[in-house]
């Protein structure tokens, strides 16, 4: 197929267009550098150096002999857009292109207007961008497990069934995120609803756990293809900041009394729950949502994971509560239901003692590179 990436410089946009491309497909990817600038002004940059979005794809041609096309362009910009479905008439597009961090949106006013009009236009224009030039293209929109928030019930999967005076009716599951980032999210998910309900778009909403992970089978080709690993309190998920923690010496921080239970993945899982949602696609008129975790953890189990491997492997990982920056319940109620990808073939990648190893090894590699002044909350949600 077609396939359209955009924001495909990012953690995960840059290993799903080489996952892709190496299983035949035509990929291009688009991305403006917004998380690299971002990083760079807030003193997060990522624990590997990563080459240029189009030095990746030379790198990646001379290693695979497949070609990756580039677009440097922001997507905020509906003529970059346009002009890209115009040229590349994708048959699937799958949209990161969004400012991920929840802490950098909570940073002042100006990180909550960037990370607002960031996230909503791009996906505004990628609707009337298929709507105009793609109408049977598939829409693979990366959600958050994030918009649903900690409720004192089950989590379906996207959608309720909801009984008011003796009449039943679907509706979104009700969402209460707790950053503006995981509010935009939950704009992105109306926004796409609508749209649907109104134009008859096909749309997959993948609700994504934190992911953690170094590398996948294209990168442990060359180093110089890994992921932008950040492990920084803005930009980095919890798993990989404990790896590069238990590396540098730092006690793990875990924010509270620890007790926040969210799903998470490995890497390579999102590369193959993205791929069944493209090759499963919806009927038109449709927003599929499905929950994409495959294990749920404490973040004092997370820590005391990594704790032990750790100590295994001759380091000295200590853990170490402080006082939490966000605004969130630290003890609560957790049960999300998620069968819809188990259902079309996911076969999870856990994660085990092997690979919390694997993971650590790979970060000592680069242990000269770790700045601890990147590590402690510097943001504060009140």
């Amino acid at each position: 197929m077609r396939v359209l990436i955009l924001g495909g410089d990012g953690y995960l946009g840059w290993p799903t267009a080489m996952a892709y491309a190496n299983k035949g497909h035509e990929v291009c990817v688009v991305d403006n550098y917004l998380r690299r600038h971002l990083a760079v002004a807030t003193s997060s940059e990522a624990l590997m150096p990563n080459p240029n979005l189009n030095d990746r794809a030379e790198i990646w041609k001379s290693v695979a002999g497949e070609t990756i096309w580039t677009v440097i362009g922001d997507c905020t910009d509906y003529r970059t857009i346009s002009d890209v479905f115009k040229s590349f008439g994708p048959e699937v597009v799958i949209h990161y292109a969004e400012q991920p961090s929840a802490p950098y949106s909570m940073i002042d006013f100006d990180s909550a207007r960037l990370t607002l009009s960031n996230n909503l236009e791009t996906t505004l224009n990628v609707i009337w961008a298929v709507m105009e030039h793609a109408p049977e293209c598939h829409i693979i929109k990366l959600g958050t497990m994030g918009e649903y928030g900690t409720p004192n019930i089950d989590i379906e999967e996207g959608w309720l069934e909801v009984e008011h005076k003796g009449r039943k009716q679907n509706f979104l599951y009700p969402r209460q995120a707790g950053s503006l980032y995981h509010t935009t999210k939950v704009l992105d998910t109306d926004l796409l609803w609508f749209y649907v309900r109104t134009h008859g778009l096909r749309v997959t909403d993948l609700m994504q756990g934190p992911v953690y992970g170094l590398s996948t089978e294209e990168s442990d080709q060359d180093d110089r293809l890994l992921p932008n690993f950040h492990y920084d309190d803005i930009f980095g998920t919890v798993v990989n900041r404990f790896l590069v923690q238990a590396v540098a010496g730092i006690p793990l921080t875990v924010y509270g009394k620890g007790g926040q239970v969210r799903g998470y993945l490995n890497l390579k899982d999102t590369l193959q729950c993205v791929e069944l949602a493209m090759n499963n696609p919806v009927e038109k008129g449709s927003l599929r949502i499905l929950n994409q975790f495959t294990e749920t953890f404490s973040v004092n189990e997370l820590a005391e994971k990594v704790r032990r491997v750790g100590n295994g492997m001759g380091l000295d990982v200590e853990i170490k509560s402080i006082e939490n920056p966000r605004k969130e319940l630290e003890e609560h109620y957790y049960n999300p239901q998620h069968s819809g990808l188990l259902d079309l073939g996911l076969e999870p990648h856990y994660m085990t003692d092997d690979v919390v190893a694997e993971m650590l090894e790979k970060v000592l590699e680069y242990k000269d590179r770790i700045d601890g002044r990147k590590i402690l909350p510097r943001v504060r949600w009140s």
